[in-house]
């Protein structure tokens, strides 16, 4: 219990709905995952009707469209913006990293990548970019961190060129690129042909995303705008061509979502008018007509944006502590779980082979264990982690005020 006082605490001072949307979005990630390594009897009728995994994404993509931008257009500083987000994502990636290395002790096979082209897989998982770099992900759910990164990159491009406000006309043009690129679009264009051909777009997207970063953050006017069309051509260009699951299509989708949660930010705070906002509504009919045969993704796009839009109609209503708290520790939740059932398949890699009841039973461990697991990575490497960028953002502030 002290510990959930602790963790609640700040999410009152945050907005709370958000991390329990947060919260939701986590444990329907998990509950799918729970499927294929513990009741995978259940996995094809429930995916035919509802796919708890995406539907758990596009939550989470509609989250971050609505808060990100806002973090960095309250301070106004690219710098302060990239330290919150280096400290936010990178400390539980180097624990998941870690809990990798457990598993490989243990005998689970890693990729055979990391054998083959170790480079390739090590500056893909430092940028975070490698699912838009067609270099395997280490732990599956680590591909949605690619999307977060892309826009990451976009919004401080867009902030940098002054272009930031019109985020419901960049939404609604990524949901049209989806829809007529959708089919169309190449697959992995820029990296086919090769490891050698791999290993160069790799190199030569960082180069490019690094150099564009380091002339907005350090560079003079003319320089911070160059190195902004620089990562925003090249995230664009790795959006359209360079993607094998999801597809192009899905995968520009998936910005405009992002996009589209800070058009409803603007105009929950004024900042745009709902008229011009509610275009934005046209984006997950787009993702529904892009799922046409696949009515559990259609689904699930649908729940998601029904869920934030019950999430924003209720925001001034309290939100329970546990499930804030659940948010709160929902990063740790998504990317801490695949290593727990990965070590649940090592005990029973034959799951219809054992009692129902003890794969049950099993299934309630794991989330116990899950959630005391966040619990601790939140006590003692995410918490600590954002007070340091902010010691840090406020130092570097001094700084430059002196």
């Amino acid at each position: 219990m002290p510990a959930m006082r602790k963790a609640s605490a700040p999410a009152g001072k945050r907005m709370a709905w958000l991390d329990a949307l947060r919260g939701v979005a986590a444990m329907t990630v998990v509950v799918e995952h729970s499927f294929t390594f513990l009741l995978p009897e259940v996995k094809s009728p429930v995916k035919a009707v509802f796919e708890p995994g995406w539907y758990g994404v596009f939550v989470f993509f509609l989250v971050s469209g609505y808060i990100v931008p806002a973090s960095l257009e309250r301070t106004g500083s690219v710098r302060a913006f990239w330290l919150s987000r280096l400290f936010r994502l990178y400390p539980l990636l180097g624990v998941c990293a870690a809990g990798v290395l457990l598993l490989m002790a243990a005998g689970w096979k890693a990729h055979t990548w990391w054998d083959e082209r170790p480079i390739s897989m090590l500056v893909g998982h430092l940028t975070m970019l490698q699912n838009l770099l067609q270099v395997p992900n280490l732990v599956n759910v680590l591909w949605t961190l690619s999307y977060e990164m892309g826009f990451y990159l976009l919004v401080t491009a867009l902030f940098t060129l002054g272009l930031h406000r019109g985020s419901a006309g960049i939404s609604l043009g990524f949901a049209g690129a989806a829809v007529a690129g959708a089919g169309v679009l190449p697959v992995a264009m820029l990296s086919a042909g090769g490891p050698g051909r791999m290993l160069t777009v790799v190199l030569v997207a960082t180069g490019l995303v690094g150099a564009g970063l380091a002339g907005v953050l350090a560079g003079s006017r003319p320089v911070r705008r160059a190195g902004a069309i620089v990562i925003g051509a090249t995230v664009s260009g790795l959006l359209a061509v360079n993607q094998v699951w999801p597809a192009p299509g899905e995968g520009l989708l998936i910005l405009a979502t992002m996009f589209a949660g800070t058009a409803l930010y603007r105009a929950e705070r004024g900042e745009l008018p709902w008229r011009r906002a509610g275009w934005v509504a046209l984006v997950p009919l787009a993702g529904i007509w892009l799922e046409r045969g696949e009515p559990g993704a259609q689904a699930a796009v649908a729940a998601a944006w029904v869920t934030f839009g019950a999430g924003m109609a209720l925001r001034r209503r309290t939100v329970p502590p546990p499930l804030a708290w659940l948010g709160l520790t929902s990063y740790s939740i998504y990317l801490l779980h695949p290593l727990l059932l990965e070590g649940v398949e090592r005990f029973w890699p034959d799951p219809p082979a054992v009692p129902l009841g003890l794969r049950l039973a099993a299934l309630a461990g794991v989330f116990g264990l899950l959630i005391g697991l966040s619990s601790l990575t939140w006590r003692f490497v995410e918490g600590p982690a954002q007070r340091l960028a902010k010691r840090l953002i406020a130092r570097t502030r001094s700084e430059r005020v002196e």
